[in-house]
């Protein structure tokens, strides 16, 4: 698909390159690019293996700047990431995208923005713009759930989180990398070594790397909450354990002596007076009784109990 950049994208059927002096935007499948690559005169011989992308990144050439996309899936983070080319220069852009993605992409922009001054940065603005446009949200919910987590870890309510706290962990994980890839390529923009671009607009690539940071800090934020419940589910584990500990050695205390007594008498020697004594069985009761009674306030004096 072919546009001319006006104060809308207009698509069009087919581009003049030599002759409109319009900037345009192309998006082409793999093979389109390889048979008609030359038509677009940038100088370049791009070969795209699409599957053999793996980062976000800018390079400048003599006569363009090339570069890749490689996006993490919204709904789902650490899935596939959706992967995508470009090449441009001062007349234009060109998309390779097998995916739609790009397509998908511009339809959006085609359909909510309007320019009063209408240039390739801007459109390269609000591409980018539309690529991390819920990321702000996604965000928020994110931390929102940890904060959820952390408070039914305090209340005792929350079973074992740790799986759900590693995906999210992870998933923050690959959008701090993205957005460090984001912050490289609009940056490599903003610098314009090619002169592309008009100066006076470079200043979108700049209102883009600032909303760049601005996101990366929130992950790199979110992240670090994220080990932090980690470490509180794990004290509030080991308090658990703790209290459990404490309780089976108060009651191993109060049955030490009972034990004993148990013990001793057990023995059956021929020539133990209390075995013939009549009142010998009710006072080792009162006598067990009375040690269990005193070691139960022993412990609650210590609040061992």
């Amino acid at each position: 698909m072919f546009y001319y950049i006006k104060t809308k994208l207009e698509k069009t059927e087919k581009l003049d390159i030599g002759k409109n002096q319009e900037q345009f935007v192309a998006v082409l499948t793999s093979a389109e690019w390889l048979e008609s690559r030359e038509d677009f005169d940038m100088g370049i011989e791009m070969d795209i293996d699409l599957d053999s992308i793996h980062s976000t990144k800018a390079e400048v050439n003599y006569d363009s700047l090339t570069g890749t996309f490689s996006v993490p899936d919204r709904e789902d983070i650490s899935g596939p990431d959706t992967k995508f080319a470009f090449a441009l220069d001062e007349k234009g852009i060109v998309f390779i995208d097998d995916s739609g993605f790009v397509n998908k992409v511009i339809g959006n922009i085609i359909s909510t923005k309007k320019w009063v001054f209408p240039s390739l940065e801007r459109f390269i603005y609000d591409f980018l713009e539309q690529i991390v446009s819920r990321d702000q949200t996604i965000l928020e919910r994110l931390d929102k759930e940890l904060d959820t987590i952390e408070s039914n870890i305090l209340a005792g309510e929350e079973g074992d989180p740790s799986q759900r706290v590693s995906r999210i962990r992870s998933d923050l994980r690959d959008m701090r990398v993205h957005y460090e890839q984001l912050l490289d390529l609009s940056q490599e923009l903003e610098e314009n070594e090619n002169d592309f671009f008009h100066k006076e607009n470079t200043r979108y690539f700049h209102l883009f790397t600032q909303r760049i940071s601005r996101l990366h800090d929130l992950t790199a934020s979110l992240r670090e909450y994220s080990i932090q419940i980690r470490d509180l589910y794990q004290s509030q584990l080991d308090v658990r354990q703790n209290r459990i500990m404490a309780l089976l050695t108060v009651i191993t205390s109060i049955f030490m002596p009972l034990t004993l007594i148990a013990g001793w008498y057990g023995m059956n020697f021929k020539y133990m007076p209390e075995l013939e004594c009549k009142a010998a069985y009710p006072i080792v009761i009162s006598v067990s009784v009375i040690i269990v009674i005193v070691s139960l306030i022993f412990f609650k004096k210590k609040k061992w109990l």
